[in-house]
């Protein structure tokens, strides 16, 4: 999953693709550990500013909950680093019965180098 957002994303500023592929890598841990496995991971990408919003989907309908965890604690502090690094979070049920995690991750908001404007179309 990492190889295939980087790969998809390999044009993001070193700081935004670790911020991506961090959020990314605990949401999918998180789908494992509390909601029965990943069902699937969505990235779309919007250029002005430049965020990635990424979501998973999996077939828990409990909601996520930030703890009060640690960092000495040894579970728990999944969503608390992406809250950490996403410029916001949330969930949403699934008309199926499960849910959907997402994160927006926004270079803009933590002053890290932009994100290369791609070419514009030729006309």
């Amino acid at each position: 999953m990492r190889r295939w957002a980087a790969s998809a994303l390999a044009d993001l500023g070193e700081d935004h693709l670790t911020a991506v592929l961090l959020a990314a890598t605990e949401l999918v841990t998180n789908a494992y550990d509390h909601g029965g496995g990943p069902r699937r991971l969505r990235l779309h990408r919007d250029e002005d500013p430049c965020r990635i919003h990424l979501e998973v989907d999996d077939d828990s309908a409990l909601k996520p909950m930030l703890t009060d965890s640690t960092p000495g604690d040894r579970r728990g502090r999944g969503l608390r680093i992406v809250n950490a690094v996403a410029h916001d979070l949330g969930s949403r049920h699934s008309p199926d019965g499960g849910k959907t995690v997402w994160a927006t991750i926004n270079c803009a908001v933590y002053g890290w180098d932009p994100c290369p404007t791609p070419p514009s179309p030729e006309v």
